[in-house]
């Protein structure tokens, strides 16, 4: 045997698997956690693997799995809306044209009053009231105006 071949022949056993393999022992603990260590588990029942046996995962990015898209549910409101519109076009109408109406006054003014429930008595409306109802418009809106 020349020279050469032996660095060849000692080059391919240092590299060959089952020279690097290794004995994994796994065991699963009082918890339910199950363990993989190279030395033997202290008073524990495993189980013998071969690293050459256990195949390799692949590294890297594992995409995410898609959820299945599912109609969303609809509201009380929603749902008032969906059957006055079924059964009433004109009423649906109106209540569209109102909202629209409601919404540019509510945007065009800052300073709005309304009466008092009680008294009958003009009250002024807080910035935070006109933006709720600036809300509730534009759901009417939404609601009932079928572009």
């Amino acid at each position: 045997m020349t020279r050469k071949s032996y660095y060849i022949l000692l080059v391919t056993m240092l590299f060959s698997p089952t020279i690097l393999a290794t004995t994994i022992y796994k065991w699963v603990d009082e918890n339910g956690v199950t363990h993989y260590s190279q030395q033997v588990p202290p008073e524990k029942q495993s189980e013998k693997l071969y690293s050459e046996d256990i195949e390799q995962k692949k590294v890297g990015f594992v995409a995410p799995k898609v959820k299945a898209v599912s109609e969303p549910e609809k509201s009380d409101l929603e749902l008032a809306a969906q059957e006055i519109s079924k059964k009433d076009k004109a009423q649906a109408s109106a209540i569209c044209d109102n909202a629209k109406h409601q919404l540019n006054v509510l945007e065009t003014h800052t300073r709005l009053t309304r009466k008092n429930k009680d008294s009958d008595e003009p009250v002024r409306m807080t910035e935070e009231e006109r933006q709720s109802e600036i809300s509730a418009q534009k759901e009417k809106i939404r609601l009932f105006c079928k572009k």
